[in-house]
């Protein structure tokens, strides 16, 4: 009997855990603070551990000159552009993911977000506010950044920024980011992006059932921007007028005509359907890339309740399906109506019961649990979009049901099982080396053409494959979500990058890579290692691990990329040799001394398998070479280790 599927996707198990506790209901308290606070922007506070920071959607700023930031919707910028990526590491790990894939080839297209709404973040992070959120985060061990309408976006641009932040750093603190009615932000690749770092499960943006502003950038907008202006005007008054404490100062004067709103409805419905036509296809990367993309989770609501979807191409379905049932006048008015819907989610989640009453029950619980989420959704069963509904509910679902994330990694601990043999065959090899005459070590760049130098070299290839395997369908969403958390996973890997990564440094060097593209460190390392660096930096640690010195050489060294840095070391030497720039000398010297301390400890403290130390490995060779240098400097500067230490020949 096949294994059954949790409902839906892992969304769900999302939306009811934010249904059963206070997150949505003070995030959405928190955002209705901001927004009648329109010129700060913003609002703070800490409950308990937890640190709210609430963006506004209302900006003074962002209402004189509103069309442009809808006008120029197809207006798609680099999110590494405008200081933003990797000039100051804000979003570096992000662009660096988009820009090399788990193969080690380009990807199409870079990581890319909506510019003007990308201008707005740039402005709140050189503000004083976002010292305060700085500030905010110190003091709590759980962040959640919630915003509503375009708020929502700043929100979800500031929780990446965090999330980029607390992994440079090796933080624990949880992140959280709850959006309320906020329009897209990026494109496609930022969606790979961040599904790539397992983020996705950070971010939860509720939508109402037929509020346009979460679909208006899929239409160009450019013949709008009238209509838009107004509507943004229209907005603001209303929830400025809707606080206790600017009762009878602000009110909606501003108001569409009805031609108008049929206009902007129709016009945006129709692109919306568009869009989702090109997500349902099968080769759609070229088009999809260039128009914006949902990520993380979608919680739709309605007066019925909620439904929870991940899957990007669902969530678009979804959108244009739910908001055909509605009417120009509502698509406006439902943007100001989610604090009326929350208390109707939190209910739906804690009771289930009270669904389908009247109908009659499905037999399988799988065509209940579709039943259960349409209804959810506010669509009747009478409706035109009932039945593309459901087969998009199915689909999203289906997803998950056809093989289930826990038997994908049972699956997956079968297949390791079948690969073991080619890492005992390089485990072999390595032995082999160690005891070889020519006392050359695991590590050595003039490999003949064996039928075993040829065998191991198919082994590391085989062995590179699995793991790509496994990296591709953890970032698909298609393994357990703590997958990487678990220790039999982290072990394994990082066993196979100690063990593999040198092969791979040394064919970089004998093919000439680092000749082509630069040294291996920056220029030729596989996104998996880094990947697997970072599990095993960020696994739990027993606080009653051994930590003693070892009594003997390790079987493995433990920086697995030691041998790059080695060849880096070896070309610092020869240039000594022939610069001739005081400064330059200077600073190369600094880096050899640098590399000779840090080579000195491991060695002293036995972090690396003797085949470092053996005769005539790459290390012991230039150990020798530094030596015999620095004896020539000796003899040629007298004052060379003043020199030597940085300093300039007198």
């Amino acid at each position: 009997m096949e294994a059954e599927a949790s409902p839906f996707e892992s969304s769900e198990l999302v939306a009811s855990f934010l249904a059963s506790t206070p997150l949505l209901s003070e995030s959405w308290r928190l955002c209705s603070l901001a927004n009648a606070a329109a010129p700060l922007g913003f609002v703070s506070e800490r409950i308990g551990d937890v640190g709210y920071f609430a963006f506004s959607a209302c900006s003074t700023q962002m209402i004189t000159e509103g069309s442009e930031y809808y006008s120029t919707c197809r207006n798609l910028v680099p999110l590494d552009s405008a200081g933003a990526g990797d000039g100051d590491g804000s979003f570096s790990v992000l662009t660096k993911s988009s820009n090399s894939s788990i193969n080690g080839e380009e990807d199409e297209g870079a990581v890319m977000v909506h510019a003007e709404l990308l201008n707005l973040f740039l402005f709140f992070r050189s503000s004083q506010a976002f010292k305060e959120m700085l500030a905010l985060i110190e003091g709590s061990k759980s962040i959640v950044i919630t915003g509503h309408s375009i708020g929502g976006t700043t929100a979800s641009l500031c929780a990446l920024w965090l999330l980029c932040y607390l992994q440079s750093v090796s933080s624990n603190r949880s992140v959280l980011c709850i959006t309320f009615g906020s329009p897209l932000l990026g494109n496609e690749s930022l969606h790979r992006a961040i599904l790539r770092e397992r983020w996705g499960g950070n971010f939860c943006h509720v939508v109402s059932k037929y509020d346009i502003m979460p679909r208006l950038l899929f239409a160009p907008l450019e013949s709008c921007t009238r209509q838009l202006h107004l509507l943004l005007q229209y907005w603001q008054m209303s929830m400025l007028a809707s606080s206790p404490g600017n009762f009878g100062q602000y009110f909606p004067v501003l108001q569409l005509g009805e031609e108008e709103k049929a206009h902007l409805f129709s016009f945006v419905s129709h692109y919306n359907l568009l869009v989702s036509s090109v997500a349902q296809e099968e080769a759609r990367e070229e088009k999809a890339n260039s128009l914006y993309w949902p990520f993380g989770n979608y919680m739709f609501c309605s007066q019925e309740g909620a439904i929870c979807v991940e899957n990007a191409a669902s969530v678009i379905k979804m959108m244009h399906l739910m908001f055909t049932t509605g009417n120009p006048s509502c698509c406006i008015n439902d943007h100001l109506k989610y604090g009326d819907y929350i208390g109707k989610i939190s209910s739906q989640f804690l009771n289930k019961k009270s669904f389908l009453q009247g109908e009659v029950i499905p037999e399988s619980s799988y065509e209940a649990g579709v039943a259960l989420a349409l209804q959810s959704s506010g669509i009747s069963k009478q409706e035109p979009a009932a039945r593309p509904a459901e087969d998009c509910l199915k689909k999203a679902r289906g997803m998950r049901h056809m093989r289930t994330p826990s038997l994908n990694a049972a699956n997956l601990a079968i297949r390791l099982s079948k690969v073991n043999p080619y890492r005992a065959q390089i485990e072999w090899y390595m032995a082999s080396c160690d005891k070889s005459d020519e006392q050359l070590g695991y590590y050595f760049k003039q490999r003949g053409s064996s039928k075993r130098d040829h065998k191991v070299n198919m082994n590391r290839l085989l062995l590179a494959g699995f793991w790509n395997d496994v990296l591709r369908m953890l970032e698909n969403n298609e393994l357990p979500h703590d997958f990487h958390k678990r220790p039999k996973w982290i072990n394994t890997s990082q066993f196979y990058k100690l063990l593999v990564e040198p092969l791979d440094i040394a064919e970089y060097y004998r093919s000439g890579m680092h000749r082509i593209k630069g040294h291996y460190l920056k220029h030729g390392r596989e996104r998996r290692f880094e990947i697997f660096d970072r599990w095993w930096r960020e696994r739990e640690v027993d606080p009653e691990e051994n930590t003693s010195m070892r009594s003997r050489f390790a079987g493995l060294t433990q920086d697995s990329c030691f041998w790059a840095k080695v060849e880096e070391a070896t070309e610092w030497l020869a240039n000594v040799r022939s610069e001739s720039d005081a400064r330059k000398l200077a600073l190369l010297w600094e880096n050899i001394n640098k590399f000779e301390r840090y080579a000195t400890r491991l060695v002293d403290d036995k972090e690396v398998s003797k085949d470092v130390v053996a005769k005539n490995s790459s290390y012991s060779k230039w150990v020798e070479e530094l030596r015999e240098l620095k004896s020539q400097m000796q003899q040629i500067h007298p004052q060379f280790p003043r020199f030597r230490d940085g300093e300039l020949f007198p």
